[in-house]
């Protein structure tokens, strides 16, 4: 009996170093991704699965960093778009990825090189009779929350200014006839004059460029992010996306 218990402790103790050794040996490090799914061809909603361009840029990111010797997971957070750079500084995530453009004000997170060129465009119902971006003045115009387009939008000369955080809010109050255009980035408001039948106008309202954010002490996190985002936007994979996506 003496020398079956003996038997016994040895292997309890095989197993539980062995398990010790594991948890030891790993270095995996969670990242939590803020992202707000309701920017096609970016970030958006299919059933409950996530889709876009940012969502596959995000995977061969990390695929990337992992070649590159750092052993990081990520999740993505579903969050309001307005709250992910106050969920950044608050230290509840690790990045924002979507469809971010440069904001001055924000002097509490570090900005990633860029992945995109883009611009900001008024989308219009398609038989609207605004046709120039004069033609916006004096009208009611929509926004996303916290968006660059909030404030070309508050820029346009005597523009009443409805400002919601869901853009497809503002398309579903365009529709209506609610407001009578929308400011956005150009690869969303081409997703629905393509899906929805609206029209966008030509003239450019600001050039931007599509950027990551982490919280500014996070300095480590961004450089592996830039490291990455340097291979991607210049392999075959990311002009693969920019096709599939419309970005």
């Amino acid at each position: 009996m003496k020398k079956l218990l003996k038997v016994l402790l040895v292997c309890v103790m095989a197993v539980s170093l062995a398990a010790c050794g594991g948890n030891a040996g790993s270095s995996s490090k969670k990242i939590l991704i803020g992202i707000s799914p309701d920017y096609p061809p970016y970030e958006s909603l299919d059933g409950d699965k996530m889709v876009g361009f940012d969502i596959d840029m995000t995977e061969e990111l990390f695929n990337i960093m992992k070649e590159n010797g750092h052993d990081y997971e990520y999740e993505f957070k579903k969050l309001s778009f307005d709250t992910i750079s106050t969920s950044l500084v608050a230290d509840q995530i690790d990045l924002g990825i979507s469809g971010f453009t440069f904001h001055e004000e924000w002097k509490d997170v570090i900005w990633s090189n860029k992945y995109n060129d883009s611009r900001q465009v008024a989308l219009v119902a398609n038989d609207s009779p605004i046709t120039t971006a004069k033609d916006l003045e004096g009208k009611n115009i929509g926004a996303q929350l916290a968006s660059t387009g909030e404030g070309v939008a508050n820029d346009i000369k005597d523009a009443n200014v409805k400002s919601v955080k869901d853009v497809k809010v503002l398309i579903e109050t365009l529709n209506s006839g609610g407001i009578d255009a929308v400011v956005l980035d150009e690869a969303v408001a081409k997703n629905y004059v393509k899906e929805a039948g609206y029209r966008m106008l030509d003239e450019t309202l600001l050039e931007e460029e599509n950027l990551i954010i982490t919280n500014k002490n996070n300095q480590e996190l961004m450089d592996d992010i830039n490291e990455a985002l340097k291979a991607f936007v210049g392999s075959d994979k990311y002009q693969e996306l920019k096709t599939k996506w419309g970005a």
